[in-house]
């Protein structure tokens, strides 16, 4: 059994709820400040959550839900411009303190730094927010905590295709069964599967249907030493909240 050198982190729905009141409200202003009368309510929200990207979602609702809109012909800058302003409004928000961390995130992470256990994040959403999370709520210098930031269109095939993992664990030098993985959502468990990364997820009201067969274990949170974690599926090794240990046992298992 190899021996677990690093964790990987999903951000979007696993490190905090950005995406219902932080990606979905960040939207609606963009359009909003561009003339567009487009409102993305949860449920709708909750359907284009089906397609990974910013980019590519605005793109889905306009194929799939705003059928009649007349794109311009400069389409591409137009989605472009879009993504843009929501970007700015999204860091906005995280600069005003409305996205919090999950339960257990940061203590978990904090543990893994203390310990030297390797860390990197690997999603589809932007450096940019990636980087406003980090500093918002773990300081200013915790991206350097993360030895690689695998994000946005750094690879074509964003998720639930393993091309970010595959490429992450490439620039860590790991193979896979030295990682493990932290997810929320059923594309996220389909990439980081399909590049034979141990899973363990932690739900959210978004994703609470997904099918998360081959995780290795599914929680509601991750949970604090006062707020115990809530178990869906697998071990939990007897323990309360997935600290370093539990995340150990459940990769050596």
């Amino acid at each position: 059994m190899a021996t677990l050198q690093a964790l990987l982190f999903d951000v979007d729905g696993t490190l905090a709820d950005t995406e219902k009141d932080g990606h979905r409200v960040a939207f609606n202003l963009a359009f909003e400040k561009a003339g567009l009368d487009w409102h993305w309510d949860e449920a709708l929200y909750g359907e284009l959550l089906a397609v990974t990207g910013g980019k590519e979602r605005i793109r889905f609702y306009l194929e799939k839900f705003n059928t009649d809109f007349e794109k311009p012909g400069d389409f591409d800058d137009f989605v472009k411009g879009l993504h843009a302003s929501k970007t700015d409004f999204y860091t906005k928000l995280l600069a005003e303190g409305a996205i919090p961390l999950r339960p257990g995130v940061e203590r978990l992470i904090n543990e893994a730094r203390e310990s030297g256990m390797r860390m990197a994040v690997v999603t589809t959403t932007t450096p940019a927010n990636v980087t406003a999370l980090l500093e918002s709520t773990l300081g200013p210098d915790s991206e350097s905590w993360f030895e690689v930031i695998a994000a946005g269109d750094i690879v074509p095939a964003k998720k639930p295709a393993p091309d970010i993992y595959d490429w992450a664990l490439e620039q860590m030098n790991l193979k896979p069964e030295e990682a493990i993985a932290f997810e929320d959502s059923s594309n996220g468990i389909q990439s980081s599967t399909g590049a034979n990364v141990k899973t363990i997820i932690t739900i959210n009201d978004y994703t609470k249907e997904d099918d998360f067969s081959d995780a290795h274990l599914v929680l509601d949170h991750m949970g604090e030493s006062d707020q115990s974690f809530s178990v869906i599926a697998g071990e939990n090794h007897g323990h309360d909240y997935l600290d370093l240990e539990l995340v150990k046992k459940v990769h050596a298992n």
